[in-house]
């Protein structure tokens, strides 16, 4: 009997995440920006020649697409000085292993993968101004979440799944982990008052 409940179990998952998935993406969306998860009382302290952000963004793919995060520091004007990528995605450029990642764990990488700083794929970006002290707290958590994902699933763990991580880390709401990239960054944004 607990195989037959496994084998459902694993159909409705996978049912689900193959549901989620047939949306259409639409144009690209503004960008938006939001001060501290704090409030704005804390980031008014914060020196302008040093903001510190963080980038909720999805980028247009030839798949359903890619959640990841940049997180970096802005100039007075806003323009971003220095920047990390921070991502899950099957580990290789082969489209084998990501197909496989549909139905077992694949090797992942959670760094830059290509698009993710060309604007023209942008599809959805949320940035949060931070302090320095929230800045270092959210990067310490994406370290050590790097550290510890090796792996890739499309319906287990995958782009929108280690984005939701971090987003919760700062105490943010989190959507479904199966929906196309770019309505989780807008749900993401939604939910949580951006």
């Amino acid at each position: 009997m607990t195989l037959v409940r496994a084998r459902i179990s694993l159909v409705v998952l996978l049912a689900s995440a193959a549901a989620a998935c047939q949306t259409q993406d639409k144009a690209p969306l503004p960008a938006y920006v939001s001060t501290s998860p704090h409030g704005p009382a804390k980031l008014a302290s914060q020196t302008r020649e040093q903001g510190y952000f963080i980038e909720f963004r999805s980028r247009y793919a030839l798949s359903y697409g890619h959640t990841y995060v940049i997180f970096g520091r802005t100039n007075k004007a806003g323009a971003v000085v220095e920047r990390e990528v921070a991502g899950l995605a099957p580990a290789t450029l082969d489209p084998t292993p990501y197909v496989l990642g549909h139905f077992v764990p694949v090797p992942a990488e959670t760094g830059a993968s290509d698009g993710d700083l060309e604007e023209e794929y942008r599809s959805a970006s949320w940035r949060v101004m931070l302090t320095e002290a929230e800045y270092r707290q959210v990067v310490a958590f994406i370290r050590k979440l790097k550290e510890k994902s090796r792996f890739w699933h499309a319906s287990m763990y995958n782009c929108n799944a280690f984005v939701a991580d971090i987003a919760r880390s700062m105490g943010y709401k989190t959507p479904s982990i199966w929906l196309r990239p770019q309505e989780f960054v807008t749900r993401l944004r939604e939910m949580n008052g951006g």
